[in-house]
């Protein structure tokens, strides 16, 4: 592994962030671990299973402990802009939202562990964002806002909602990333922002209509320089199927938005990629960090094992050069270079559900997709 050419950009993107409940509870501050699940009513539960699985883990533990061994992989590839999916509120609310049956949050002081990893933008139009309510979002937005932290996705109302991240790489390269979740993936209809109402943006349906919307919506935003990320929180949490609905609608995104990168996420498990006219759509990016572990069910799918996402333009052309995954696993609660054996059981799974002619291939423990644009 090895620091990108310079002539290119680096993108990070990350799956599902988890860091409420089991994990929040291990960071040097927590929420009252009380919860409003049908079976585990505390928090500290879920500490309890991870130590069960894979031994006692000694905490209050450090800022960025969980990152584990992604430390060292930031710090090799260097990438340009870290982007994840925070599918935790970030608040010390205590009014839940009833009518949800699993609820994440972490204590407001624990956004040093976001630092510690040097996340530039959190995408936030996802399931969890609004567990805690209206003023848990605001909370969320606030700390974000007070830890440096750009987001997109949620809003005090539909604008800001709408309004897209923007990472400014040089005086000419400005990288936006917009974020809109729907149904498919848990989140509620009354989540959605509106003109006086905070809230995610959300996207009733799939239609053509809402695509050519959504293009005038990026358009009004996008200059000629702009390399843009379309990030979609969609989806069941299992499975590796995508819908004819999901794959047009992402294609059309590329089309007639012009839009660089289809960062998709919502299931548990990394989903299909598929490069369509020279961009990459990743379907599902799976969850980074979490605290299922210990949990029983679907052991098929492999739910431990995660992926980094590093994904390689030219800084010229935009060009889309290759995409780099680096195969983690989760164990006590923290993110650990994947084995041998579980390197070749995702490489083998990445591959059957790849949607392109020319497979991963695995190149220093890394699985790797290269589009034959020579690097500069």
């Amino acid at each position: 592994m090895t620091s990108h050419a310079k002539g290119n950009i680096r993108l990070y993107l990350g799956g599902d962030v988890m860091t409420g409940r089991g994990i929040d509870q291990i960071l040097p501050q927590s929420v009252n671990p009380r919860l409003f699940e049908s079976y585990v009513k505390d928090a500290r539960e879920y500490v309890f299973l991870a130590e069960q699985a894979n031994g006692k883990i000694q905490y209050p533990v450090a800022e960025d402990y969980i990152w584990g061994d992604a430390l060292k992989i930031w710090l090799e590839l260097q990438p340009d802009v870290r982007i994840i999916n925070l599918e935790t509120a970030i608040t010390q609310n205590e009014d839940h939202d009833a009518h949800k049956g699993i609820h994440y949050r972490m204590h407001p002081g624990n956004v040093c562990v976001l630092n510690a990893a040097k996340m530039d933008i959190c995408v936030l139009s996802n399931n969890h964002i609004l567990d805690w309510g209206q003023a848990g979002l605001k909370e969320t937005l606030d700390t974000l806002k007070h830890a440096h932290i750009d987001y997109a996705g949620a809003g005090e109302n539909i604008f800001q909602a709408m309004k897209p991240a923007v990472f400014q790489l040089d005086l000419n390269r400005r990288i936006l990333v917009f974020s809109a979740g729907m149904l498919s993936s848990g989140i509620p209809l009354g989540w959605a922002a509106a003109t006086h109402h905070a809230g995610v943006y959300y996207l009733p349906e799939l239609s053509h209509e809402i695509l050519i919307k959504t293009a005038d919506h990026i358009n009004q935003y996008r200059q000629s320089a702009d390399l843009v990320i379309f990030s979609l929180h969609w989806g069941s949490n299992w499975g590796y199927d995508v819908s004819e609905a999901f794959q047009t609608f992402a294609r059309g995104l590329i089309d007639d938005a012009k839009v660089d990168v289809i960062f998709g996420h919502s299931s548990h498990h990394p989903r299909p990629i598929e490069i369509y006219h020279g961009k990459p759509i990743l379907y599902g990016c799976g969850d980074f960090i979490n605290d299922y572990e210990g949990i029983g069910g679907h052991e098929e799918f492999r739910s431990d094992l995660t992926l980094m996402y590093f994904l390689d333009f030219d800084a010229e052309s935009l060009q889309f050069i290759k995409i780099t995954l680096v195969p983690m696993q989760i164990r006590q609660l923290r993110l650990h270079n994947a084995g041998q054996n579980d390197i070749q059981w995702l490489y083998k799974k990445i591959n059957q559900y790849l949607m392109s002619d020319t497979p991963f291939t695995i190149q220093n423990r890394c699985l790797v997709y290269e589009t034959g644009i020579a690097e500069r």
